[in-house]
């Protein structure tokens, strides 16, 4: 697999832990197909991970570039739905029309 495009550094260590997952989702929802956010964090952001599994289920690929013990990256990359439709624009379901 090619390697993504980074898009940007989410670095959550300087948020509050309150807004941290919500700032994550928003960049990554803003995110073109193929590139990526390089999240960095100060322990496994497991929870996280499922939380991307339940909004985002097969539109995301998640690897650790660093994995602690005082400092965590991962790679979110966002992949393009298996739903979406083909170049040209047309889902198929309109006919054409």
């Amino acid at each position: 697999m090619k390697s993504a495009a980074f898009s940007s550094t989410v670095d959550v260590r300087v948020l509050e832990p309150r807004f941290r997952h919500s700032h994550i989702f928003s960049t990554f929802a803003a995110l073109d197909d193929g590139h990526a956010i390089e999240l960095v964090n100060d322990h496994d952001p497991r929870p996280l991970y499922a939380q991307f599994q339940a909004h985002w289920p097969d539109r995301f690929a998640w690897n650790y570039l660093e994995q602690g013990p005082a400092v965590w990256r991962v790679a979110i990359t966002k992949v393009p739905s298996l739903n979406a439709p083909a170049s040209g624009g047309c889902c198929g379901g309109c006919g054409g029309a």
